[in-house]
């Protein structure tokens, strides 16, 4: 007795509520959450050294302090303190722009998988 075996292929078709492929949306996605997680890492760094007081001549700490200030200055000035340099600080405005930061990441990813599943993503 002779056994048939039949291949199926399934074709997916261009909607036209798809505004991107599959593969360029989860493309796109990890490349946001790249971008966002060097940014909160940045921050993170900055918030460790700004917390323990770090001299801002040490080339490491200037380039913290230097790559996250434009990055901070939308928060600066919340709760009307001060950033002060070498002093022992708690930055909450450092916090408050991780946060922030990281919840517009997934906002945008979530806009660009709009049209797919959770399982898809």
């Amino acid at each position: 007795m002779a056994e048939v075996y039949r291949e199926t292929h399934t074709i997916r078709q261009h909607n036209d509520t798809d505004t991107l492929p599959e593969e360029s949306t989860s493309t796109v996605a990890r490349v946001v959450y790249l971008i966002s997680g060097v940014i909160v890492t940045f921050l993170a760094f900055r918030f460790v050294l700004m917390l323990l007081g770090a001299n801002r001549v040490n080339g490491f700490t200037n380039l913290i302090y230097g790559i996250t200030q434009p990055l901070i200055t939308p928060f600066v000035g919340m709760f009307n303190l001060k950033t002060q340099y070498g002093v022992s600080k708690f930055e909450l405005e450092t916090l408050i722009a991780m946060v922030v930061y990281a919840f517009l990441a997934w906002v945008i990813v979530r806009l660009v998988t709009l049209n797919r599943t959770d399982e898809e993503v």
